[in-house]
């Protein structure tokens, strides 16, 4: 989802006056950055989502994050509920120039769901995400601003970590499924989702828009993302289009689009046949999500082959993206082509919590301990009180 992310903040920057988001990661760490968030760029414009995404995926292959990582993240949130993308002086109350967007805030909800013990937090984004609905049940990427499908996905991601029906997520009558079903093309149309209707209320089909809806069409997100069913998914109109037969016509879509290359291309101008790494990765947890681990063989291992350049270029939302392609399609995060993408992410933020374990599994700090517990003598062990401490 990362070129048309990439276009709604352009599109919001240039409403409130600011200066264009550069897309690509900074060359070299700033000096000036928190010491508890992930990756060395500018954060400006991604410092909430990427750290948001970094989180999660560590979730999903069960490592503990670092109590600085998450709570750098809880303290972007502002006083209404909503994060920023980027919020430099965390002691400062937020005000009307620092735009809060929704991306952001449902991408946060799902990571610190994840980490835990930020309930109140929470349930604060999630009523003000509540209270930016559209009328016709979606989000955009800025509150108040058209439905699209990216945005809309990501905020059923979040709502889908509070045990929230979907369906009865209501601005009037229209939910979060009737938004995204409203962006569905027919089978003649390849069965995938637009990102937005153009000028003239056209929709067009957008690989990265469908990616995301046929998660969220499922019933899941990139915290909760499985692989379901068995083979290709197939496309199929129907009278009264579902969320599942939507979702299963945008997997067709994906799967048709990949299954020459491997991969899906930029949508860039004057970049029709350079491989999408990031859209690429989200298709894989798409294809895996609707038809299974052999539906996403193909692009998955073509990721495998090729992305790990990208990944090391792109920072740790890449590795994230990579994490949950590969957790969701049934590939090895740790042997992802050779690269251990876990460590590789881990290696862009603060000290990992099991940094103090050496090669072996076993505690550093135990085993100083237990010298320490051995030179106290015979009858302090045989005192009964049998304290063992481990850090």
């Amino acid at each position: 989802m990362n070129v048309h992310r990439s276009a709604a903040v352009l599109a919001a920057a240039v409403v409130i006056g600011t200066a264009a988001p550069a897309v690509a990661a900074s060359p070299s760490p700033q000096p000036s950055l928190p010491s508890g968030l992930y990756g060395g760029g500018d954060p400006t414009y991604d410092g909430v989502w990427r750290q948001s995404f970094a989180l999660i995926a560590l979730h999903r292959v069960h490592e503990e994050p670092p109590a600085a990582a998450v709570e750098w993240l809880a303290g972007q949130q502002c006083a209404n509920g909503a994060f920023p993308a980027f919020r430099k002086d965390p002691a400062k109350a937020c005000d009307a120039k620092l735009m809060v967007d929704t991306n952001s805030t449902a991408a946060a909800v799902q990571a610190l769901s994840a980490a835990g013990g930020h309930g109140t937090a929470v349930t604060k984004a999630v009523t003000w995400l509540k209270s930016v609905q559209n009328k016709d049940g979606g989000w955009g990427y800025a509150p108040g601003g058209a439905s699209d499908a990216n945005s809309t996905s990501v905020v059923i991601g979040a709502l889908l970590t509070q045990d929230l029906s979907v369906p009865e997520v209501r601005n009037g009558t229209k939910s979060p499924y009737d938004a995204l079903l409203k962006l569905s093309l027919p089978c003649a149309d390849g069965g995938a989702f637009a990102y937005q209707p153009d000028k003239k209320g056209k929709l067009g089909a957008n690989a990265d828009a469908t990616a995301a809806a046929v998660v969220a069409a499922s019933g899941m997100g990139p915290l909760t993302a499985k692989a379901d069913g068995q083979g290709q998914p197939t496309c199929a109109d129907a009278p009264h289009l579902t969320p599942a037969r939507a979702a299963a016509n945008g997997a067709s879509y994906l799967a048709e689009s990949v299954a020459k290359d491997g991969y899906l291309k930029s949508a860039l101008p004057g970049a029709e046949d350079q491989p999408d790494y990031g859209n690429t990765a989200d298709a894989v947890v798409a294809l895996a999500v609707q038809g299974g681990g052999g539906a996403a063989r193909k692009p998955l291992a073509w990721l495998e082959r090729n992305s790990a350049k990208w990944a090391g270029q792109s920072g740790p939302a890449a590795y994230a993206q990579l994490i949950l392609a590969a957790e969701t399609g049934g590939a090895d995060p740790r042997d992802f082509g050779g690269t251990d993408l876990v460590k590789r992410l881990t290696e862009t933020g603060p000290t990992p919590v099991a940094a103090a374990k050496d090669d072996s599994g076993v505690s550093l700090w135990w085993i100083v301990g237990a010298g320490l517990a051995a030179g106290a003598g015979i009858g302090f062990l045989l005192s009964g009180r049998n304290k063992r401490k481990r850090p």
